[in-house]
């Protein structure tokens, strides 16, 4: 059995937001699709981090979820930056099981294990946070982050964390998140996020110790990629 991932599906099927107008994403939920059926089996993960539909509640996210839901594999949601449906994990949990959403679970302040291998995140923060609203949003995402890894600590596994922002790039590094990564002993980390001309400076390797790769959709030609087995 394998864990995948996918980021940034930005999914629009009862909201006005259609992203064929970029490049690189014509056609791209059957193409998504198609890539998906032909790698990910029922028994499998696929870990999503964040931006996953522009929808504006959880209403309106119906649709998206009922698409996602149809696909093979337990999926683990994330928030990002334009998931604005996002509610309460409560709410959130209520919404799934109201709507028989079975294969959906949300990542938020917890963590899940599967074989050896536990999986843990956060949304992350931008980089460059100087005013002190976004300081407090930093600092509440290292925390959330904590929160995840020290539940994934309980359970058992090597620690795998995904993140919508990059802690990370080719140009600037995000202190306050590699700290978290480093003092707890992570060695995979996944991020999305970023897209078109901006993956140029993404940051895949590693870097004091930790491997870190870019899993947003475009930039995986909409494929979803093997990160794990359990």
């Amino acid at each position: 059995m394998n864990i995948f991932a996918i980021g940034d599906t930005h999914l629009s099927f009862d909201t006005d937001k259609p992203m064929d107008v970029f490049k690189g994403w014509s056609d791209y939920i059957p193409r998504l699709e198609s890539n998906w059926r032909a790698l990910v089996e029922e028994n499998d993960v696929v870990v999503i981090p964040g931006d996953i539909s522009w929808a504006m509640s959880l209403e309106k996210a119906e649709k998206d979820f009922s698409f996602l839901n149809s696909l093979p594999g337990r999926k683990l949601i994330m928030k990002g930056n334009h998931d604005y449906w996002w509610n309460t994990k409560r709410k959130m949990d209520a919404f799934i099981e109201e709507k028989g959403f079975r294969s959906l679970s949300i990542l938020f302040n917890n963590a899940y294990r599967f074989g050896d291998v536990t999986v843990c995140g956060s949304r992350g923060w931008f980089f460059d946070a100087e005013k002190e609203s976004d300081k407090k949003v930093l600092l509440r995402e290292a925390g959330r982050l904590r929160l995840s890894i020290e539940a994934g600590k309980a359970l058992g596994g090597e620690i795998v964390v995904f993140l919508h922002y990059p802690p990370v790039t080719l140009l600037q590094r995000c202190d306050e998140m590699m700290d978290v990564l480093k003092e707890n002993g992570v060695r995979q980390c996944y991020y999305g996020h970023l897209h078109g001309a901006s993956t140029k400076n993404a940051f895949t390797g590693e870097l004091d110790g930790i491997r870190f790769d870019l899993v947003s959709a475009d930039y995986l030609g909409f494929c979803p990629k093997l990160v794990g087995k359990f």
